[in-house]
């Protein structure tokens, strides 16, 4: 059987995970804990004096954001960690993990949100001393909305999908703290207390529809979901861009992520008459342009000779244009 090859890179890659955490990612969400920390403390001083349960509520939503901002901040490190006996794939899949959890979090907020809403609603509710609680949900507002900005930045640099779930869900914080200052600003007018309460109810529909989408992005890489259709047509580019350096065909080209690292497997066939040597030379140049393509990316290539190929999967001596499958 022909060998398999390494990723070009592995050693690079082992020698970067064994360092600390990358400063960007452990900055972000050590940042995130702290404001949240902050925010629950004004909120529940805020809810408490106004007797609010749109204020309450926001301050339970940021508990939630606290327990999931500290589940990324863990995760985060622990994804870091190199390869070892028990995960010899690595770690990354943990900040999937994270993500998912803060999904399941904000699931579990909102369905305490809307039973005090209900609650409020039927046994009615006073509300009290509204520019205090609407100062703070401002201040909350513009706080969440500044710091998920700094995690978003920081999870495009990194592809962090801790950080981005936990910045998803500060943004949804900010959205839900814009609509109680709405509705605080409308029991102010109108004296109608049970407006407090509506907007709270309205606040938890909303989250829940921010939590399924968090579910649904940390479950695709979870269950090992295919990379995007632009990544594959690149794998295949770079293939097919080796046709004139003893590449004939490939297949059963295979994708995943775990993390913020891409993980591509496939089987390539070499032109009859070329040498073990020179195909393991060629498979490693290969395996550096495809990581040329695509940031992060773990290549495995299983060497085969030219009878493998399948009809109609041909690539052509002159580099250009040809049908490949990559079942």
């Amino acid at each position: 059987m022909a060998p398999q090859l390494s990723a070009a890179g592995r050693a690079r890659r082992s020698s970067a995970a064994a360092a600390d955490v990358d400063p960007r990612k452990r900055g972000a969400a050590a940042l995130s804990v702290a404001s949240n920390s902050t925010l629950i403390v004004l909120k529940l001083v805020a809810g408490i004096l106004t007797g609010s349960v749109a204020v309450l509520t926001e301050a339970l939503h940021s508990s939630v954001d606290l327990i999931a901002s500290a589940v990324a901040f863990v995760s985060i490190r622990k994804a870091e960690r190199p390869a070892d006996e028990d995960h010899r794939y690595g770690h990354e899949k943990f900040e999937n993990m994270a993500a998912a959890i803060e999904g399941m979090l904000i699931l579990v907020g909102s369905a305490v949100i809307a039973y005090t809403s209900i609650v409020h609603l039927v046994n009615g509710s006073r509300v009290q001393r509204l520019g205090i609680g609407m100062a703070v949900v401002a201040v909350s507002a513009l706080v969440n909305l500044v710091v998920s900005g700094v995690l978003q930045r920081r999870a495009r640099e990194t592809e962090s999908a801790a950080l981005e779930g936990d910045a998803a869900h500060l943004r949804t914080d900010a959205a839900t703290s814009v609509a109680v200052l709405v509705g605080l600003g409308m029991v102010q007018l109108t004296g109608a207390s049970w407006i407090d309460a509506g907007v709270a109810l309205a606040v938890a529909a909303y989250i829940v529809v921010a939590g399924l989408r968090i579910l649904s992005r940390s479950s695709r890489a979870l269950v090992d979901e295919a990379l995007p259709v632009e990544e594959l047509e690149a794998i295949r580019a770079e293939v097919v861009g080796f046709g004139d350096r003893g590449v004939a065909g490939f297949h059963k080209l295979r994708t995943r992520r775990a993390g913020a690292r891409r993980y591509v497997d496939l089987h390539v066939q070499f032109r009859s008459g070329t040498t073990l040597e020179v195909a393991h030379r060629t498979a490693h140049a290969l395996q550096g342009a495809i990581a040329a393509r695509l940031r992060n990316v773990d290549v495995l290539i299983h060497l085969e000779p030219e009878d493998r190929v399948r009809p109609g999967t041909e690539i052509p001596l002159r580099t250009g244009r040809a049908t490949t499958r990559s079942d």
